[in-house]
């Protein structure tokens, strides 16, 4: 079966690094640093600089930092060192090669499995570079920035798949029509400080790293992004620092919209209560007549994370089924079972086996 973009940028943007010579730090320091930019954004995993650059170093460290991936930067490598060990394909970006369509498939073909290091050069690069690269592509025969020649020439490389690539940083832009809006993903610490800045008791802290825990094993393996997994699993019950009924969740839903939280992380916790609670419901509960049933794997994973964690201990299945019966909510009882047998088939191991293993695990911390 042909592998999709998407696949095909997963297992080529490791492999992509961008050496970038005669780069003068009193001269050069901006338009590199928007070449490093272009770099990490449009799939490259490294760039390379022959000119030792501290606070080159340090701007682009703070961008991964903030806006996520692994994007990796060097500073005052030795570029005919690398070039001349270099064991894969070198593609050097100049006006004067041969034209980037022209040289794509093969450039594709060559690199499957290889790494491939793009040279773009801050002046004029010593004939050497020509007759040691395998490639002299050119994006364009006229004068051009390196800027746009990398970004284009990265974007054939990785057939666009790049731009919808989800770096999990702390900071997402959200795109919009006519504005600025930037949502934030905040780590274990920043979610902790959240509930202590709204007052939850320690009860409740416990009561949510004891979801956390649970919710990060069942994503463990999974394609869930883990960064909105920990957020929401430590965030669902922060509307109980308001209130103490069944609109709790969308109470902390709204406290988090004010922080400006990931939106991901805001439909989590808004869909947390059971196993969901569909219009009708809604409607019978005197909530907004909305839909809150989990739909994505990350509002699954936290909301049955919940299910299984009974203050700060973690509980089976038929136990909180049992309990729901007894409640008489049968078809809730029902949608939970569906929940946990959907969650079985994706996660590939049954959540009351994970939840063994924590309670295990327990017993043995207790007893050191």
């Amino acid at each position: 079966m042909p592998q999709s973009a998407e696949s095909e940028f997963k297992n080529t943007a490791a492999a992509v690094s961008v050496l970038r010579i005669n780069h003068r730090p009193f001269r050069d320091k901006r338009i590199t640093t928007h070449v490093a930019l272009t770099a990490r954004a449009f799939g490259a995993s490294s760039i390379l600089v022959d000119e030792k650059d501290s606070e080159l170093e340090d701007g682009i460290r703070s961008i991964v930092r903030r806006f996520g991936g692994s994007f990796h930067i060097e500073t005052g490598v030795d570029p005919w060192k690398l070039i001349r060990t270099f064991d894969g394909v070198i593609v050097h970006l100049t006006m004067y090669g041969i034209p980037v369509d022209d040289a794509m498939n093969s450039i594709m073909s060559e690199s499957t499995g290889r790494p491939l290091m793009v040279v773009v050069g801050a002046s004029k690069v010593p004939p050497e570079i020509y007759s040691r690269s395998n490639y002299n592509i050119s994006v364009t025969n006229q004068p051009i920035s390196e800027v746009s020649a990398l970004a284009i020439f990265l974007d054939r490389l990785h057939k666009g798949a790049e731009l919808k690539s989800d770096f999990g940083g702390r900071f997402r832009v959200v795109p919009q029509t006519k504005g600025k809006k930037v949502q934030i993903i905040p780590d274990e610490q920043d979610s902790l400080r959240i509930l202590n800045s709204q007052g939850a008791s320690q009860g409740l802290v416990d009561h949510c790293m004891a979801v956390e825990r649970l919710a990060l094993r069942m994503a463990r393996g999974t394609v869930a992004n883990i960064a909105i997994v920990r957020a929401a699993s430590l965030l669902h019950d922060i509307g109980k620092t308001r209130v103490h009924d069944i609109t709790h969740a969308l109470v902390g839903a709204g406290i988090l919209e004010e922080m400006n939280i990931d939106s991901r992380i805001v439909n989590a916790v808004r869909k947390h209560t059971g196993a969901g609670i569909t219009r009708e419901e809604a409607s019978a509960l005197s909530l907004p007549e909305l839909d809150y049933i989990p739909s994505t794997l990350e509002e699954m994973i936290v909301a049955h994370a919940d299910n299984l964690v009974a203050g700060k201990s973690y509980t089976h299945l038929e136990d909180v089924v049992q309990a729901y019966r007894r409640k008489d909510l049968t078809e809730a009882a029902e949608r939970l079972i569906e929940l946990h047998e959907k969650l079985t088939e994706l996660l590939g191991t049954d959540p009351d086996r994970i939840v063994d293993s924590l309670n295990v695990q327990g017993e043995q911390n207790s007893i050191e």
